[in-house]
């Protein structure tokens, strides 16, 4: 049967039964013999391509529309027209039954975002729920998320994308050996690059193609190799090393030009003689939003030890306003965050977080040890290998296969401390249920709506953590 039936219907499917008031705000329906009625403007916050839009402008002919659909679901989509969340009886239907309807009326995108609002986050309530299988041998060597939680996985030479619902949209090659780096630019277009092949790659995962390569020309003339990918709002941040390892940079390009426009280049260091230190490439780019300031990281392991550098660049002069050499302690991993005013480490050596607190920028002794400052010199490297990310309120940290979760304890705020003219207050939490506290060491954390993604050594599939309150 067709989903709209009679013997007056309109190009938009549906046709009128002569009794509603034309001069009326409010509009009824008929769905499947069943009656709603509603305002116009509830109708139009489905936004003017749905068809209740249509419904909403049509309602003038005095005339009440009729839809041949389940009126159980469009109560609940229409309950979510008017408060912008889905009622607890959607928990009845499937969510693939929902979204089906929600594709029909046009409102696909409203019901994504309520089922993966970043804004549910519940990061003390995290718990491993489902596994994304990848297909063939090799272990995910980077991953990329969306804000409604769509996801991306590099394994080898292939990317594999899954919807925000989870479910794999397709699987795609490319010409990399393998993929080191990868960021989403939308839901379709990913950034891609690796450490042992030329280019930074801009690839199209629906048509599985390179829409764009872009390079960075050294004074060398070799391959430029990509060791970071960041972005901002505006600009696509990437940290090039030439092939043959004597120079870096970072270029910046403008996201707002399909050509991906060069805007400027920005570190670009050369290394002269046995002056190793002189060129280490940014391996992690962060952009701060509130300060308008762009993190670039870098370190590498010499006679000496491990060393970095942490440099905090102003895009409008190119120059670099704030810069941390690591020498003691230096990091295994590096994050920002702008909730939270702070860049956080996880040393190498005493797998240890420390926090720089960026209201202090240009401060010499800038890291607070939060855990044992007993064993940032301990000589050992606990911290190798461990991942460091922010996302909301919280720090992630990995140490081997499990994850912590730092959160800042908010006390008087004319306590004197350590960092500043107030002290601040970090307490860890380990994540998960006591089955969740196993496996490889993790290699990958990534943030996605409501939900983190894990992926670990040597297997071949995606760990998706949520709430063990899951609900609508």
């Amino acid at each position: 049967m067709p989903p709209f039936v009679g013997s007056n219907p309109l190009s938009n499917g549906f046709r009128h039964n002569n009794t509603t008031d034309s001069n009326s705000n409010i509009v009824t329906i008929d769905v499947g013999g069943q009656l709603f009625q509603t305002t116009k403007q509830t109708l139009k916050q489905a936004g003017s391509k749905s068809l209740f839009s249509a419904i909403s402008s049509n309602s003038d002919n005095n005339s009440v529309p009729f839809i041949d659909r389940d009126p159980e679901i469009f109560s609940i989509l229409l309950s979510l027209l008017r408060t912008g969340n889905l009622p607890s009886k959607a928990k009845n239907f499937d969510i693939q039954d929902l979204i089906f309807e929600a594709q029909f009326y046009g409102v696909e995108q409203l019901v994504l975002s309520s089922q993966s609002n970043p804004s549910q986050f519940e990061p003390f309530d995290l718990e491993k729920s489902v596994l994304l299988p990848l297909s063939g041998r090799d272990s995910p060597t980077a991953i990329s998320t969306t804000e409604n939680g769509s996801v991306q996985v590099a394994h080898g030479c292939k990317i594999t994308s899954f919807d925000w619902s989870l479910k794999r949209k397709s699987t795609i090659l490319t010409q990399f050996p393998a993929i080191d780096s990868m960021l989403c630019l939308s839901a379709r277009i990913v950034a891609a690059g690796a450490t042992d092949f030329s280019g930074l790659q801009i690839l199209d995962l629906v048509k599985g193609s390179v829409q764009k390569t872009l390079n960075w020309e050294n004074v060398t003339k070799s391959g430029s190799t990509v060791q970071a990918i960041g972005s901002s709002g505006e600009f696509l941040f990437t940290s090039f090393e030439s092939a043959r390892r004597n120079s870096s940079c970072i270029m910046i390009y403008d996201l707002n030009d399909s050509s991906f426009r060069p805007v400027t280049e920005i570190g670009h260091y050369e290394i002269f003689g046995a002056e190793l230190d002189s060129a280490i490439p940014a391996t992690k780019l962060r952009w701060i939003p509130s300060h308008n300031l762009l993190m670039s990281a870098g370190s590498h392991s010499g006679p000496s030890g491990v060393l970095g550098n942490i440099k905090f660049w102003d895009l409008r002069s190119g120059s670099s306003v704030w810069e941390i050499k690591e020498k003691v302690d230096c990091f295994s991993d590096i994050t920002v965050s702008d909730n939270l005013s702070g860049i956080f480490k996880v040393g190498v050596h005493s797998g240890e977080v420390f926090l720089a607190d960026l209201r202090n920028i240009g401060a010499e002794n800038a890291w607070f040890c939060l855990g044992d400052q007993r064993k940032v010199t301990n000589g050992k490297k606990e911290g190798s290998g461990c991942k460091i990310e922010s996302h909301g309120n919280q720090v992630f940290c990995t140490k081997g296969g499990n994850v912590e979760l730092w959160s800042e304890v908010l006390i008087d705020g004319s306590i004197k401390g350590k960092f500043g003219s107030e002290g601040r207050v970090f307490r860890k939490n380990f994540m998960g249920r006591a089955k969740d506290f196993c496996g490889n060491r993790i290699t990958h954390l990534s943030f996605g709506g409501n939900r983190m993604f894990v992926t670990r050594k040597d297997q071949q599939f995606v760990e998706v953590w949520q709430s063990s309150v899951r609900g609508f």
